[in-house]
Order: structure tokens, then C-alpha cells, then sequence
């Protein structure tokens, strides 16, 4: 889910600050019994707490340097700069152009950001794809890439000449696979979308915005389109043919409606993980126990992200940037009120060594590298 500035994480505002410190090292409610919810940047004492996690954001998709750089530094932040081959999108689909633009991310950024790159999949059928698409990689890699982005594109987007939509296991892609593997790198994997892009419009989904505005997303109605499990069915047999491949799932592996699969996933493969990016909202929506008993038992295979991101020509100030990261950080580590579409949300207040693996240590464990390719 993308929409190549900011993203508020669908449909989140942002509003004034609040939320305090506690001297035990939890992050105490600021506003929990007042009926205030907590929102916008961080205070002084959150601020703190933030960044003594040292925290990794390994989703965001920023091709401009300023402000962004500078919000990295004030948060102690570090990010994976994301690339995405999106033909239907302006600017996403010259990857070139991309590549340029977040390399001056990177290298404006003294060490708080590495790049994700990506290949070309509309190609696929063209003489010596997978040489020409190892070829780029590799030299990607060269320059300091930690991380290959595999979009949504594949599995809903497109066709090969028989009609059939491409999907993530075909044999085309398997060289590339494994290439990456060999030099060590993570596959970031955004395939399918939740379960509402296949549903009919409900104006209480999180995504219900997003699909008004992408109707080419939307997969309700349209004929011949795959289903999600036959999406998914197709990334599970990567997974299974690649046992030495890290895979992360993107925005929690599109499986955000049902937290009992995601789990299921997670036990049965143990080269897959998730991010959490733009998906917090599936989170809220839930009873706080089970959150809590979910993020507890998988507390090793969830990382942090948030989708975020920052163009040329964006206007986004750096409140509102950082507004971003406090909120997330006030739902999972203060228990604080904040709210989602009118409904207020208690924050889980985490505790500190399971906030220290989702924030940071699962982020250096499946991302070889975050920690000093970008200090190059």
C-alpha cells in the first residue's frame, strides 16, 4: 500500500503530542483515564525511549534527502530505502531514476540508511531475463545493497502470453532466487493484499480508502483475476524450493486478517518473517490480549516498518514525518490511548526486550548489513 509521500498509515491523522516517561524503563500512559488520545510528534521523554532502542525502519520508500535525513538523525533512526518497479505509478517506473535517487538517500544519510533494489518483472519474457536481471543485482550489491523488493505486481498485475497471471514461482525467477541467496541478501516479498481486495467495498476496512483511490488494485469484481490464496499458494512454494533465502514478508506477509495463519506461516517456515508496514491498523482492531499474545510467541520473526514515504516534490514537514513513528511507538510501547477511525486503542506497553527485537535486533538479524553498508 503505497501512495509515494507520506504515508499515514491509511488514513491514520495526526494531531498535537503527548505521552510521557516512566523511571522503570516502560513508557507510561500520558492519557489513558482522561479520554485524550495521544498523538503527533514525539515529547522530549518519548523521544528518549525511541532512541535508545536504536531503532530500524526496514520499510520506507524515500528518494529525497531533505528533511528526511535530518528527522533520521534526530530519531536515531536507521531505514531500508525501498525501491518498487510499479509501471502504473509516476516515478516508479524507471528504476534507474530510483536507484540514483535513493543512493543520494543513502549517501547523505551518515549510516542511517541502506538500500533495497529491485528488478524489472514486466521483462520477463524477454531473451536472457534472469542474466541480465542477475547482472543488475549483482551490481547493486557492489554498491552496497542489502535487500531485493519482489512487488505486488507479480501475482496481480502481469500476464504471461497464455493469459495466465505471472506468479512468484515461475521458473524464470528461480536463478535470481537463488542468486540472491548466494550473496547473503533478503528477498522483501509484497505479494497479494489483504483480504478487503477481494471483498466488496466496506467503509470499515483499513484499505477502503485505497482501493476507492487504486481501482487498478482492487481485485473485487474483476473476471479472471487469482485469488489471494493462489497468490500466497505461490510464495509458500518459494519459500519451500529456496530453504536458504531469508523472505520477509511485507505489510505482516498479507495475511493481517487472520493472525492465526500468519502464525502457522511462521511456524512452518523458518526462512520467513514479516514487517509490520501499514498494517498496524489490523493490530488495533483487535482485543489488546490478543495482540499481546500474538507479537509474545512471535516476538523473534516481526519487524518493524512502516511504509513511509518521501519523493522529490513532497511537502510533508518533519512533524508530520516524525508524527508517523510516535504514534506506532506510543500503540506498541506506552499504554497511552490513541485513536483508530474514531475508536480509542490502548497501547500495548510492550515489554522493553520484546520492543528491543521488533524495533532493532530482528532488523540486523534478517538484514545482514543494515547496521554499516550505508555508512560506505
Amino acid at each position: 500500500m503505497k501512495s509515494y509521500a507520506l504515508v499515514l498509515t491509511l488514513g491514520i491523522a495526526v494531531g498535537t503530542l503527548g505521552g510521557h516517561q516512566a523511571a522503570t524503563g516502560q513508557v507510561a500512559t500520558g492519557h489513558a483515564g482522561t479520554g485524550q488520545a495521544a498523538n503527533g510528534p514525539f515529547s522530549n521523554a518519548e523521544l528518549e525511549g525511541f532512541r535508545a532502542l536504536s531503532p530500524i525502519d526496514v520499510h520506507a520508500h524515500v528518494l529525497a534527502p531533505a528533511p528526511f535525513t535530518s528527522l533520521l538523525e534526530k530519531l536515531n533512526l536507521r531505514i531500508l530505502d525501498i525501491l518498487v518497479v510499479d509501471g502504473m505509478a509516476t516515478g516508479h517506473g524507471d528504476l534507474n531514476r530510483q536507484r540514483s535517487q535513493a543512493l543520494s538517500v543513502v549517501q547523505a544519510s551518515g549510516g542511517h540508511a541502506a538500500l533495497c533494489t529491485s528488478f524489472d518483472p514486466y521483462s520477463f519474457n524477454r531473451r536472457d531475463y534472469a542474466q541480465e536481471v542477475i547482472r543488475g543485482l549483482n551490481d547493486d550489491f557492489a554498491k552496497g545493497a542489502i535487500a531485493v523488493k519482489l512487488w505486488k505486481n507479480v501475482g496481480m498485475e502481469i500476464k504471461e502470453p497464455n493469459g495466465h497471471y505471472l506468479m512468484a514461482d515461475k521458473p524464470v525467477f528461480k536463478p535470481i532466487y537463488q542468486d540472491i541467496a548466494s550473496h547473503n541478501k533478503t528477498l522483501v516479498a509484497h505479494l497479494a493484499d489483504p483480504d478487503s481486495g477481494w471483498q466488496a467495498p466496506n467503509p470499515e476496512s483499513p484499505d477502503y480508502e485505497y482501493y476507492r483511490d487504486h481501482p487498478s488494485a482492487y481485485m473485487y469484481g474483476k473476471k479472471g483475476v487469482p485469488s489471494k490464496d493462489e497468490i500466497l499458494r505461490a510464495r509458500d512454494h518459494v519459500l519451500e524450493e529456496n530453504p536458504g533465502l531469508r523472505v520477509v514478508g511485507a505489510h505482516l506477509g498479507s495475511m493481517e486478517s487472520n493472525l492465526g495463519e500468519l502464525g502457522q506461516h511462521l511456524d512452518k517456515y523458518s526462512n520467513f518473517a514479516v514487517d509490520t508496514a501499514a498494517r498496524m491498523p489490523y493490530f488495533e482492531m483487535l482485543p489488546r490480549e490478543t495482540v499481546v499474545a500474538f507479537i509474545t510467541r512471535y516476538q523473534d520473526r516481526l519487524i518493524y516498518g512502516t511504509d513511509i514515504g518521501f519523493s522529490p516534490g513532497s511537502v510533508e514537514t518533519s512533524s508530520e514525518l516524525e508524527a508517523v513513528y510516535a504514534r506506532d511507538w506510543r500503540y506498541l510501547a506506552t499504554d497511552d490511548t490513541i485513536e483508530y477511525k474514531g475508536k480509542a486503542v490502548k497501547g500495548l506497553n510492550l515489554p522493553q526486550t520484546v520492543l528491543r527485537k521488533i524495533y532493532h535486533d530482528n532488523a540486523v538479524k534478517w538484514f545482514p548489513g543494515i547496521l554499516t553498508t550505508g555508512s560506505r
